[in-house]
């Protein structure tokens, strides 16, 4: 690649770009995280004076069209069109006849129904076979004789009193009268196995060539494995199951195959078969060599799919795919095993398992696992050889919510798409090649002159409110609108642009030229292009001469510079940059967020120099017609988001400006943040989960450590994050430079608040201990867990099937320590540490140091739990242990009680002893 910056050096890499708030989407960064003041209603009524613009130029995207990279093999289309499909969930062929069977989802106040039509694409009738009221229906398979007995097994989800939360999974039995017409009986319900979920419930069955039924069942919860079952055995949530139904028990409609792997293992639930799966959605097994997949719905930032093996654990909650989640919790008795394929959650949102193609149709498929995504639509098939990974592949790029794959008798691959009907697998047309997809900038058709950096007329320039940080750079904008197509307003969420819209960014920064002194330089142009109704970012990189920029490859690339900076010696430093990869951007451009959470009604709403004029830009833009439902006239100011830097500004506002912009693209409901917060300025402070929270993940050695600690910025985890580069550090993409303004303006907000509990008094033995004689009185147990909640003691204990393992296990508690002991491991907690949750350090032979509880140890190595939950377990080979030895301080700091009253800590021990 010409002369990109300095030194570019390709690599994968996570970008997120503040300035115009979106992330990295593929390859791009863009973004503009923006605010705005909005007004109330929309613009300022002031149509007597002269607008920003007079009026619209035409802009024609005649060069931003296609990939830079060629497109995948496949694509798909519509069949069974002469039909109304509501929310079609699962599909697969009757055997021994040309029948397709499908689940329909419940939709519009219908009940979920099990339906019969012929296999021919222009089908104009089904029979409903079933209906299921009050269930969710996931999928179905038939019985390996079932051309004989015609039994079908039916996966649904059903309210029932059976299970505390009233809800539960159920795996039943229908038989499928063929005669004279297919139908089912629902009062036939046979049910074979049934479990408590209330959230994730996985909904994948099978049969392997054994004959055993192989089911998938997910966690239960809604978020972040709040029921502690990824891990455990003596449940079967998270977990493939694998059962004989062909032979029953006197306690249970089937029984437990003798070779099942935890048969033997005390406590386990002998069904598994493997566990550590978060909401394995689709299961098959392969008919040619009967290997078992699962397409395993990631939380966070990965998406996995699984070749499953007899007593593996994939990890779930501990780890998301082969990534750290919450390594406070505790591994189950078995190692992690890695998954077979992950995807980043910037190309893939909510993986679907499919099938293993064997058709004859498409010989190039052939042996393939095919799976797909069900947000970005994009379709992948992995090859197996039984050792290992011989062949991955991208078959297709859809628009599809793809739910369910399916093979016909004639070997169509069929997709299920949930919000529209079924289609099938063509090869990708053969377009004739127009011109290539723009490797520079100057032939994307954008700018008049990138040498003067000039744009096309039609490219319209806009601003914003606040910006996030974006590591100093200056930020200039544009959105193109092709032709007369318009942009749909709205105050408060993203505008939703026409396909063949760009919106575009350029970062500049001041640095250090030939001579030794500052000039501005443009770094970076990033283009959000939104193409077949999604978005996709590009990032070109400008070269020295400030000529053109060059298309940044696929994976990203990095570049080194010297920028001006006042505080460092010689009023210069060194700024590491990273381009992202295309992969990328979608971590912060995300649907939870949005897309483009920059450009809203109140984000733009402000006054916009146009030269010779100055307008309310939301006036300007529906004076030249750019919206399709312009805003409303108004005089009066919301004040909805300010600019975060504005020292004018209120306090409050300004904080919670910028963490709207900065981190609610994560930190939102469904979002990316592995945390339980929402940051969005319209989430009230009580349900933000911020203040007076305590961290689900790493402390960084603070004692008593709150995510903000009102009135104690330092004791403040959020202050920490900020004020870091590194492990830990947020925002966590890209960025490679403290936000200096934002430390203070949260240094500030933090400790101007007020708790809602102060410190009461430094608790003694000697103030406590009387009164434990009553505990069996009027003690509140709901008080004491509310305080074992709220005080912190959930995130590093496990009690009642519920918390961390950083510290030891409190089930059984009253059985092992008397009222006393338990008090005083509270006041005192370095008085006595339990053997295996000491703290050991290792001084290695190259002078490191290592700090953790030793989580197993061989002859060979010794493998460390880091006291940071954040970090993966680090391995020690012995041979470079220098020296090694116990510290008498628990990982529990002290004071922990001071802020409780002594009613509360009574209930607490009450609590834990019951």
């Amino acid at each position: 690649m010409p002369e990109i910056i300095d030194a570019i050096r390709f690599a994968p890499s996570m970008f997120r770009l503040n300035q115009l708030q979106f992330t990295v989407a593929p390859g791009f960064v863009f973004v503009a995280v923006c605010w705005s003041l909005g007004l109330a209603g929309g613009v300022i009524a002031q149509d007597e004076k002269p607008f920003g613009l007079a009026e619209r130029e035409i802009w024609q995207n005649t060069r931003l069209i296609g990939t830079p990279e060629p497109p995948p093999p496949y694509t798909v289309e519509k069949v069974y069109t002469n039909q109304v499909w509501h929310a079609p969930m699962f599909i697969a062929p009757e055997p021994g006849s040309d029948q397709l069977f499908s689940l329909l989802h419940e939709s519009n106040g219908k009940p979920a129904e099990l339906v019969a039509f012929r296999d021919d694409p222009l089908v104009e009738e089904r029979r409903v076979l079933i209906e299921l009221r009050g269930r969710l229906a996931y999928s179905f398979c038939f019985d390996p004789n079932y051309e004989d007995n015609g039994y079908i097994y039916l996966f649904t989800n059903l309210r029932t009193d059976k299970f505390d939360g009233g809800k539960g999974n159920r795996v039943s039995r229908f038989v499928v009268n063929r005669k004279p017409n297919l139908s089912i009986d629902l009062q036939d319900e046979h049910v074979i196995i049934e479990w408590s979920s209330r959230g994730h419930d996985g909904g994948g069955i099978a049969f392997g060539q054994d004959g055993m039924l192989y089911i998938s069942t997910g966690d239960g919860t809604s978020d972040s494995d709040k029921w502690l079952s990824g891990q455990t055995l003596d449940d079967l949530l998270g977990s493939v199951l694998r059962i004989d139904i062909a032979h029953t028990s006197e306690e249970k409609p089937y029984t437990v195959p003798s070779d099942n792997p935890f048969v033997d293992l005390p406590d386990a639930r002998p069904e598994l078969y493997a566990y550590g799966l978060r909401n394995p959605w689709r299961l098959t097994v392969d008919s040619v060599t009967g290997q078992i997949w699962v397409g395993n719905n990631g939380q966070d930032l990965w998406e996995t799919v699984h070749l499953v093996r007899p007593g593996e654990n994939y990890g779930w909650s501990v780890y998301e795919g082969s990534h750290p989640f919450y390594l406070n919790r505790k591994l189950g008795p078995h190692p992690l095993t890695l998954p077979t394929a992950e995807h980043p959650h910037s190309e893939a949102r909510s993986i679907t398992g499919g099938v293993v193609y064997h058709g004859a149709k498409w010989p190039d498929l052939r042996g393939y696992f095919i799976y797909g995504d069900y947000n970005t639509g994009k379709i992948w098939g992995i090859r197996h050889d039984g050792n290992k990974v011989v062949s991955q592949r991208e078959f297709a790029d859809t628009t599809l919510a793809i739910v369910g794959f399916a093979t016909t008798r004639s070997g169509d691959l069929l997709v299920v798409d949930h919000g529209s009907g079924f289609y099938r697998f063509v090869p990708q047309p053969r377009v004739r090649q127009t011109l290539p997809f723009p490797s520079r900038l100057s032939e994307t058709g954008l700018f008049a002159s990138t040498e003067t950096h000039e744009m096309r007329p039609g490219v319209i320039d806009y601003s914003v409110i606040a910006s996030g940080w974006n590591d100093g750079a200056l930020v200039e904008r544009w959105m193109a609108v092709p032709g007369e197509e318009r942009v749909g307003f709205n105050q408060s969420r993203p505008w939703t642009f026409p396909n063949g819209s760009a919106l575009v960014q350029t970062l500049s920064v001041e640095r250090e030229d030939h001579r030794g002194l500052a000039k501005r330089f443009r770094v970076e142009t990033r283009v959000l292009l939104r193409q077949q109704n999604e978005w996709v970012g590009y990032s070109y990189g400008w070269n020295k001469a400030q000529t053109n920029a060059e298309l940044i490859p696929s994976d990203g690339a990095k570049a080194t510079f010297r920028v001006a900076d006042a505080k460092s010696p010689g009023g210069f430093r060194r700024q590491n940059w990273v381009f992202p990869s295309r992969a990328d951007c979608m971590a912060c451009h995300s649907r939870a967020a949005g897309f483009l959470i920059g450009l809203t009604g109140h984000n733009t709403n402000r006054n916009r120099d146009y030269g010779s004029i100055t307008d309310n830009q939301l006036r300007t833009l529906s004076h030249i017609g750019l919206f399709n439902n312009p805003p409303k006239q108004s005089g009066k100011s919301s004040g909805y988001l300010v600019n975060p830097y504005n020292i004018s500004e209120d306090l409050e506002k300004r904080a919670r400006s910028y963490l709207h912009i900065n981190c609610a693209v994560c930190h939102v409901e469904a979002g990316g943040g592995n945390s339980m917060m929402e940051l969005g300025l319209g989430t009230s402070r009580r349900r933000m989960g911020l203040i007076e929270s305590r961290p689900q993940h790493d402390t960084f050695g603070i004692a008593n450590a709150m995510l903000v600690s009102p009135g104690v910025p330092e004791q403040s985890v959020l202050l920490q994050r900020l004020n870091r580069r590194g492990r830990g550090q947020m925002p966590p993409l890209v960025s490679g430079a403290v936000d200096h303004a934002a430390v203070e303006l949260f240094r500030e907000w933090i400790g101007g608040m007020k708790p809602s509990t102060i410190f009461v008094k430094n608790w003694r033995m000697a103030d406590l201990e009387p009164a434990l004689s009553g505990l069996d009185g009027d003690r509140s147990l709901a008080s004491g867990k509310e305080v074992f909640d709220k005080s912190g003691c959930v995130q590093c204990h496990r009690f009642n099937e519920r918390g961390g393992s950083v510290g030891p296990d409190l089930a059984g508690l009253a059985k092992r320590m008397k009222p006393r002991e338990v008090l005083e491991s509270m006041l005192e907690p370095s008085r006595t540490i339990d053997e295996a949750y000491s703290m050991q350090q290792f001084t290695m032979s190259d002078g490191m140091v290592h700090l953790g509880q030793v989580q197993d140890e061989t002859d060979a190595v010794v493998r460390l739990r880091s006291l940071s939950a954040t970090s993966a377990p680090v391995t020690l080979a012995k041979s470079l242990i220098v020296s090694r030895k116990k510290l008498g301080v628990s990982n529990m700091p002290p004071g922990m009680l001071n802020t409780l009253t002594k009613k509360q800590i009574l209930d607490l021990v009450a609590y834990l002893l019951n």
